[in-house]
């Protein structure tokens, strides 16, 4: 009778193991299942101006000729989305139907502008086929190098009182919609809020 004990003593900790086993397991992959489900933003790298700053006040020529101010306060109390692209560039093309419907989802009449370099003819079939606002498209390569735009698509919010609200690397509509978001918690980013808040779980 006392080896049967051991042996069910024996039998019930092998079962204790495997459950805690299994448990650690789980725990993992909830934390894998976290970081995919976890909020992804514009990729924000260390360009100048950064996000608080004042963005730097430029008038460029529109499509037509006419001149368009970036930066500064708006009298009009509305926002600026910087939209950088590039008539060669997939992922842009992709993106620029969902320009309008984010402009249209966000309060206060956020202005987009569409903003890219070199020579007006490598862009006109571009303007064309896309159907772009030829009102607020511009050729200005010292807008790239006044925001230190060096990939794309990229875009940046500014804010109605001029500073710069949330920028970075945008793939995706939701990289996109997370310029907005970011701007509204006043962080550089969704990622930083993210990990902000999840810093703050763990020390209460």
């Amino acid at each position: 009778m006392g080896s049967a004990l051991i042996v069910s003593n024996l039998l019930l900790w092998i079962a204790v193991l495997s459950l805690a086993a299994v448990v650690v397991a789980l725990l993992r992959q909830i934390g894998v299942l976290h970081e995919r489900i976890s909020p992804v933003g514009a990729l924000v790298g260390n360009e100048q101006p950064r996000v608080g700053e004042p963005a730097p006040v430029l008038e460029v020529a529109g499509w037509h000729g006419e001149a368009i101010r970036i930066g500064g306060r708006d009298a009009a109390a509305s926002a600026t989305l910087l939209f950088f692209v590039s008539p060669t560039c997939p992922v842009c093309k992709t993106l620029l139907p969902h320009l309008d419907s984010v402009r249209r989802a966000e309060s206060g009449g956020t202005r987009v502008v569409i903003a890219s370099d070199g020579p007006r003819e490598d862009h006109a079939a571009f303007v064309s086929t896309h159907a772009l606002d030829r009102g607020h498209y511009v050729l200005s390569e010292a807008l790239g190098r006044a925001y230190q735009v060096g990939r794309l698509p990229y875009a940046i919010l500014i804010g109605a009182d001029g500073d710069v609200r949330a920028r970075g690397l945008v793939n995706t509509r939701e990289h996109l919609e997370s310029l907005f978001q970011a701007g509204e918690l006043g962080v550089a980013s969704v990622q930083e809020y993210a990990k902000r808040e999840s810093g703050r779980q763990r020390v209460a």
